[in-house]
């Protein structure tokens, strides 16, 4: 597999558990074979080196595990540059995190320095973390203590969200705070998601209906709720232009601002699936921010969520970038 090390390099590792977070190729042993050494190459963010295991998370949100006694060569590399979309406004990983904190507004906010801490009763993690934009203002322990507290006061997990290029990741790794829930944004034109088709034959039972509130048929089909059902209804109705789409078998909101539409919730009945429903649902809701300005889509998927991506790839969405989240030791 070809990688950054070339064959008449002197092969080195100069990287160490202190590069975690950072972006880093690695070359690892694969095998000896009658004499011979197979090698592979791995690119992407450093997240973990702990108890002679090395793990990198690659771009498109694959996690390899290596054993640190295979590793042959590393070296810490440049961030990979974004990639820009036709029809996508050029921002950054931060930039598009703050348009999407304000489509799932917390139902409490406050400031520490450039960072918001968000809590909603527990209701997602999204919703009750600290959003790392920027500098918090204080020495990075100082505000790790009053994070927690903040969080503590409300019974709840001081959980951190961080994009993968954060520098922060690393100082928190160095802390005991692991990695967890990677997760990928990802945007497409939106006119592409406009000429998304209606089920094969038309649905049955009906068309996609939309509204400004969920009604008791979207409530009752969103899983995430569970007791938090005042939290959830909060933050699910919050952000600039919120819509519910609703049809027999399938739900999904989009929240459109300025420029932006972000797609969530899309989640089809276990019996309906693989109808067309989910992008019916995607296509209305498309077309409805299109009339609203919106040019650009967006969403989230949690990078592991393999069908979900594949689905989402089909409707022309590409990697923008990833972020994850991290929390105190157990």
């Amino acid at each position: 597999m070809p990688g950054e090390f070339s064959s008449g390099a002197r092969l080195e590792i100069r990287i160490t558990p202190a590069d975690v977070g950072k972006r880093v190729s690695v070359r690892q042993l694969v095998e000896i074979a009658d004499g011979h050494p197979t090698f592979t190459d791995t690119v992407g963010v450093l997240v973990s080196w702990d108890a002679g295991v090395v793990c990198v998370t690659r771009r498109n949100g694959e996690t390899v595990q290596m054993a640190e006694a295979s590793l042959v060569a590393g070296k810490v590399v440049p961030p990979a540059p974004r990639r820009r979309v036709k029809g996508v406004p050029d921002v950054t990983a931060e930039e598009l995190d703050a348009v999407a904190a304000r489509a799932w507004p917390a139902t409490e906010t406050d400031r520490l320095g450039d960072w918001t801490l968000r809590a909603s009763g527990g209701f997602t993690r999204r919703a009750n973390s600290v959003l790392v934009n920027g500098d918090p203002g204080v020495p990075l322990d100082d505000a790790l203590t009053e994070v927690t507290a903040w969080y503590t006061r409300r019974g709840l997990t001081p959980w951190i969200q961080l994009s993968d290029t954060s520098p922060y990741g690393a100082e928190l790794a160095a802390r005991g705070w692991p990695r967890v829930a990677d997760t990928l944004v990802r945007t497409a034109p939106l006119a592409a998601l406009t000429r998304l088709p209606e089920p094969a034959g038309g649905s049955p039972e009906g068309g996609v209906a939309l509204s400004r509130t969920p009604d008791a048929a979207w409530l009752a089909a969103y899983h995430r709720t569970g007791d938090l059902a005042d939290a959830a209804l909060k933050v699910v109705t919050g952000g600039p232009s919120v819509w519910f789409a609703t049809m027999p078998g399938a739900i999904g909101r989009a929240v459109v601002d300025g420029p932006w539409a972000l797609f969530g919730a899309v989640e089809v009945d276990p019996e309906r699936r693989r109808r067309g429903l989910g992008t019916a649902i995607m296509g209305a809701l498309a077309r409805q921010a299109a009339a609203e300005g919106a040019v650009a889509a967006y969403l989230q998927v949690e990078a592991d969520n393999a069908a979900a991506r594949v689905m989402y790839d089909r409707m022309g969405f590409t990697d923008h970038h990833g972020y994850h989240y991290r929390r105190p030791a157990a």
